[in-house]
C-alpha cells in the first residue's frame, strides 16, 4: 500500500472497524438510499421447460456476479412476474448460508428471484459499481455479523441490510473507486488463474510420470512387451496384467462391502465407543478424526465389517475409487456402507503400490467407465474391483516404485503448497486493496486522471 497516495485530511468515522475517513466523506446507513426491498418470490411448482427465470442463491458467485445459464423455468402468472421481474442495477441479499452473499443484477434476461433472496434497489446517488467492492469488503461483512445477535447461522432480514453503516464518497469518486478496483482486482484474478493453471499443470505431470513408471517401470533400457490392453500398451517383459480378484488374501472377507444402510443407519452413529471409518477418513487419510461412533451391540451385529491395520478401504460414492490403507496405530472400527475394505496378499503385491495406483493414476477409473460404457459412475461394487485389471511387476520393483513415487510426490506438491501459499497471499491483498481504497485510506483519484491522459 506504501506506492499509494493518501488523502491530504483525515477525520475519527467513529467506527472502529472503518477507522479514519477523508474528511469530505460522509458516514451513512444503507437505508438512507434504499428505495424498495423485496423478499423472493416462493413456489412449490415443479420447474417447467421453458418461461421465466428463477434467480437462485446457487446462481451467484462470490464476486457478486449472476449467472443465469443454470437458472430453472418456472410457470408464473404475469401479476407474481411484474411484481418479481429482475432489473438492472437490483441487488440480490442471501437470506441464509453465507453471511454477506450477495448478486448485483447485470442485463437480466427474463427473470424472477427466489424466496431465500431480497432483492433491494437503491438511489442513483449510490453508484452500484462502488456498491459491489463495499459490499464485498471486509468491514461490510465484520458488521453485518456483529449486527445478528448471535452469530453467522442466523437468517438475515432487509432490516439487518438497511441498518449497515457505509463510507460514502461523492458520485465522481464513487465512479474512480469501481473503475481502479474493476482494474486492479482484474490484475490481481489474472495472477490468481495463472498459478491456479500452473497447479493443474503440476498435477497433470505427477500423475503422468506416475502412470509411466507404474506402466513401464524405472529402467528405460528394460525389454518390452505388449499388456494386451489398448490403454495400457507396453509393459516390461517380466511384468504381468493381474486381475485384482487373485491380488487378494486367501482369507476369509479380503473383500468386504460396507454394510447396507438398513444395517447401519445415522441413528445407529451417534454415540458409542466403536469407530465409524467413513469416506472422508479416506479422502483425508486421517484415521484419527471423525464424528461417527457405534454401541458395542451394534458392533457385534455388524463384527464382518470390521477393519485392521493393513486393510485397503475404497471409496464406492461421489468421488469414487480413492484408497486409503488403515495405518497401526487406527482405533477399532467398522466399514461405513460408502466404502469397501480390501486385503491383499503381501506375497504378491504390497499396500503402497496398489494405493500409488489408485490414488495417482487413471488407471482405475478409466477401466471402471470404459466396463460401464459411461462417463460418470455414481457408485461401484465388489464385482467391479475384482475384476480390476493391473501392471504388477516384482516385490523389489514396487518397492523402488513406491520410493520413487513418494519422492515425485513430494518434490511437485512442495512446488503446489508453495504456489498455493502465493495465491492465498494474493487474496489477502486483494480483499486489503479493497478495504483501503472504499474506506478512503489511500486515494485512488490520481488513477482517473491518469486514465484520461492515456
Amino acid at each position: 500500500m506504501n506506492r499509494f497516495k493518501r488523502y491530504e485530511r483525515y477525520k475519527d468515522s467513529g467506527i472502529e472497524w472503518i477507522g479514519e475517513i477523508p474528511e469530505h466523506w460522509e458516514i451513512i446507513k444503507l437505508r438512507r438510499y434504499v428505495r424498495e426491498h423485496k423478499q423472493g418470490y416462493y413456489t412449490t411448482e415443479d420447474y417447467v421447460d421453458d418461461g421465466v427465470k428463477l434467480a437462485r442463491i446457487t446462481d451467484i458467485n462470490d464476486n457478486g456476479d449472476i449467472f443465469y445459464e443454470n437458472m430453472p423455468f418456472v410457470d408464473i402468472s404475469e401479476k407474481d412476474e411484474k411484481a418479481f421481474a429482475l432489473r438492472n442495477g437490483d441487488v440480490l441479499f442471501a437470506r441464509s448460508g453465507t453471511i454477506g452473499r450477495f448478486g448485483i443484477v447485470k442485463n437480466p434476461e427474463r427473470s424472477v428471484f427466489a424466496s431465500y433472496l431480497i432483492k433491494f434497489r437503491f438511489s442513483p446517488k449510490l453508484k452500484i459499481e462502488y456498491l459491489r467492492y463495499v459490499f464485498l469488503s471486509s468491514y461490510f461483512k465484520q458488521q453485518l455479523i456483529s449486527t445478528l445477535h448471535g452469530g453467522a447461522n442466523q437468517n438475515i432480514h432487509a432490516e439487518n441490510i438497511k441498518e449497515q453503516i457505509i463510507v460514502y464518497p461523492c458520485i465522481e469518486e464513487q465512479t474512480t473507486i469501481a473503475n481502479f478496483l474493476d482494474q486492479k482486482t482484474a490484475e490481481i484474478d489474472g495472477l490468481i488463474a495463472d498459478k491456479e493453471k500452473l497447479i493443474e499443470l503440476l498435477q497433470e505431470k505427477r500423475q503422468s510420470i506416475i502412470t509411466e513408471v507404474v506402466t513401464k517401470g524405472l529402467n528405460p533400457n528394460v525389454r518390452m512387451k505388449d499388456s494386451g490392453i489398448e490403454w495400457i500398451g507396453e509393459i516390461p517383459e517380466h511384468w504381468n496384467i493381474i486381475k485384482m480378484k487373485y491380488l487378494l488374501s486367501p482369507k476369509k472377507h479380503s473383500i468386504k462391502a460396507g454394510p447396507f444402510g438398513s444395517q447401519l443407519k445415522n441413528d445407529d452413529m451417534i454415540s458409542g465407543n466403536i469407530k465409524v471409518y467413513n469416506q472422508k477418513t479416506v479422502l483425508d487419510n486421517d484415521f484419527k478424526s471423525g464424528d461417527y461412533y457405534i454401541e458395542s451391540y451394534k458392533y457385534e451385529e455388524l463384527r464382518a465389517f470390521e477393519v485392521f491395520s493393513g486393510d485397503l478401504l475404497v471409496t464406492t460414492r461421489g468421488t469414487i475409487g480413492k484408497t486409503a490403507i488403515v495405518p497401526k496405530d487406527a482405533e477399532k472400527g467398522i466399514l461405513h456402507p460408502c466404502l469397501i475394505k480390501i486385503r491383499l496378499n503381501p506375497d504378491k503385491v504390497l499396500n503402497e503400490y496398489v494405493n500409488v495406483i489408485f490414488n495417482n493414476t487413471k488407471i482405475v477409473t478409466n477401466q471402471i467407465m470404459l466396463e460401464s460404457n459411461a462417463t460418470t459412475i455414481d457408485v461401484i461394487y465388489t464385482d467391479t474391483l475384482k475384476n480390476l485389471v493391473l501392471p504388477i511387476p516384482p516385490l523389489e520393483e514396487q518397492k523402488s516404485i513406491i520410493d520413487f513415487v513418494d519422492a515425485t510426490i513430494d518434490e511437485i506438491d512442495g512446488v503446489i503448497s508453495s504456489i498455493k501459499i502465493q495465491i492465498q497471499k494474493l487474496k489477502e491483498y486483494r480483499q486489503s486493496l479493497i478495504f483501503e481504497v472504499v474506506t478512503g485510506k489511500i486515494d485512488v483519484r490520481v488513477f482517473n486522471n491518469k486514465k484520461e491522459v492515456s
